[in-house]
C-alpha cells in the first residue's frame, strides 16, 4: 500500500469536497498524510488520514477573517500560503517521502515538492477547470491579468519556483495540471466538450455518505433554506430581505447565517423564520423545496444532488459563472446581489416551485449527479498513477 500526501487549503470549499476521496483511499489500505491548518485537522482525521498540521496565512474564518474580493489579492493568497507552508511540510515529512502527491487547486506546495521528490502529482479540483480557448472566452473576466499588480504577482511566483529549480510559467503550472480529478458535476463545467479528457476526469461530488449522516426534521410545510456559504457571507441585509420576502408565506424559512453575522442586525424575525449559526446543509436540502444560495460550487452541487430549485445571489469569484450554469440547466433564477428585493425573491420562488419543467429538469440532474463515479472513481485514478 502507498503513502499518499494530500496538500489542502484552509477553506471549507477547498476541503469538504476532497474528504470522501481521502476516506476511500484510507479504506483501501493506503496511508494518507494530509497537510492542513489546525481548524480543519479534526475533519481530516475523521477520514482516517493523518493530519500534518501547519500554520497558515490564509484568512481564518473562525476568527471572522474574510477572503478578499479583489481577484489579484485572492489569487496571491495561495502563493503566500505556498511560500509559508512548503518548508513546514517538507520538514515534517523528513525522510518519509510519499509515493504520490494529491493537491487542492490552491495546494501549490504539492506541485513543487513532487518535482523535487520525483513522484506523480494529481490535482483534486473542487471548481471548474480550464478548457480549450478559455482565455479568449473569459477575456472580460480575466482583464485583471493585465494589471501591474498581477504582473508583480507572476514575477514573485516565478522567483519562488526558481528556488526549486522550476522554470515553468506560473499560470501554466497551476492552471494546466498534468492530471486532474474534477469533483464538480460535469453539468456545471463550462464548455465541458472542450475539456481535455486525457488530463481531466469528472468524477463529480461524492455526497451520498454525508447525506445519509446529516439529519433535519421533516417540516410541516414547504421549507426554504437561505445560505450564503462560508466565505463572502457577512451581509446581514441579505438575510433580512429574505426574512421579509418569505416571512408572510406559508413556508418554513431556515437562515444559515454563519458564525459572524450580528444576529441583532437581522431585527425581529417572523415566527416561521429561524436563524442558525450552522446547519447540516445537505440534510436540510433533503427536506427543502427551495434554496437561496450564493452559488458557490459546493452549494450548487448539493442543490442538484438533492433536486432542489435554487435562487442564486452571486457575489464573488466563480459564483457568477455557477449561477449562469444553473440557469442554463433550467433549475435556478439569478438575482444580482445589488438588486435583491423581497418582491424579486418571492417571484423567483413562485416561478421555480410552480413549474413542471423546472421539476422535471431537477429530477434529470439529480439522477445524473448520483450516477457519477465519486470517490471510488477518484481512488481508481490515484491507484492508476501509482501503478505507472
Amino acid at each position: 500500500m502507498a503513502h499518499v500526501l494530500m496538500v489542502g487549503a484552509g477553506a471549507h470549499g477547498h476541503t469538504h469536497p476532497h474528504l470522501p476521496v481521502i476516506a476511500e483511499l484510507v479504506a483501501r489500505g493506503h496511508r494518507v498524510t494530509y497537510a492542513i491548518p489546525a481548524p480543519f485537522a479534526e475533519m481530516v482525521a475523521a477520514t482516517g488520514a493523518t493530519p500534518l498540521v501547519h500554520t497558515s496565512v490564509l484568512p481564518d474564518q473562525g476568527r471572522g477573517e474574510q477572503w478578499p474580493t479583489d481577484p489579484v489579492a485572492g489569487t496571491a493568497l495561495f502563493l503566500d500560503e505556498a511560500v509559508h507552508t512548503s518548508p513546514q511540510i517538507e520538514a515534517a515529512l523528513g525522510d518519509d517521502v510519499p509515493d504520490v502527491a494529491l493537491y487542492d487547486i490552491g495546494g501549490y506546495p504539492a506541485i513543487v515538492l513532487a518535482r523535487r521528490w520525483g513522484i506523480p502529482a494529481v490535482q483534486l479540483s473542487p471548481a471548474m477547470v480550464a478548457w480549450d480557448g478559455f482565455e479568449s472566452d473569459l477575456a472580460d473576466d480575466l482583464v485583471y491579468r493585465r494589471t501591474p499588480e498581477y504582473r508583480a504577482y507572476l514575477a514573485r511566483f516565478s522567483a519562488w519556483l526558481a528556488e526549486f529549480g522550476i522554470d515553468d510559467e506560473p499560470e501554466h503550472l497551476v492552471g494546466r495540471p498534468r492530471r486532474s480529478i474534477v469533483e464538480i458535476p460535469r453539468a456545471l463545467q463550462p464548455f465541458a466538450d472542450r475539456v481535455d479528457q486525457a488530463i481531466y476526469t469528472f468524477v463529480g461530488p461524492d455526497l451520498a455518505r454525508r447525506a445519509a449522516q446529516e439529519q433535519w426534521p421533516e417540516p410541516a410545510r414547504p421549507l426554504v433554506l437561505v445560505s450564503f456559504g462560508s466565505a463572502y457571507h457577512d451581509h446581514p441585509d441579505d438575510f433580512r430581505v429574505c426574512a421579509e420576502a418569505f416571512g408572510p408565506l406559508p413556508w418554513e424559512v431556515v437562515l444559515a447565517v454563519g458564525p459572524h453575522v450580528d444576529l441583532d442586525a437581522l431585527g425581529e424575525l417572523p415566527p416561521n423564520v429561524t436563524a442558525h449559526r450552522w446547519v447540516p446543509q445537505l440534510g436540510v436540502l433533503g427536506r427543502a423545496s427551495a434554496f437561496v444560495t450564493h452559488a458557490g460550487m459546493g452549494g450548487c452541487a448539493e442543490g442538484l444532488f438533492q433536486g432542489v430549485p435554487m435562487i442564486a445571489v452571486p457575489r464573488a469569484v466563480d459564483q457568477f459563472g455557477n449561477a449562469a450554469m444553473l440557469e442554463e440547466l433550467g433549475v435556478a433564477r439569478t438575482i444580482p446581489s445589488e438588486e435583491i428585493t423581497a418582491d424579486r425573491l418571492r417571484e423567483a420562488l413562485r416561478e421555480l416551485t410552480s413549474s413542471p419543467d423546472v421539476a422535471a429538469r431537477l429530477v434529470e440532474q439529480r439522477e445524473v449527479i448520483r450516477r457519477g463515479g465519486g470517490a471510488p472513481a477518484a481512488a481508481d485514478i490515484v491507484e492508476a498513477e501509482l501503478a505507472r
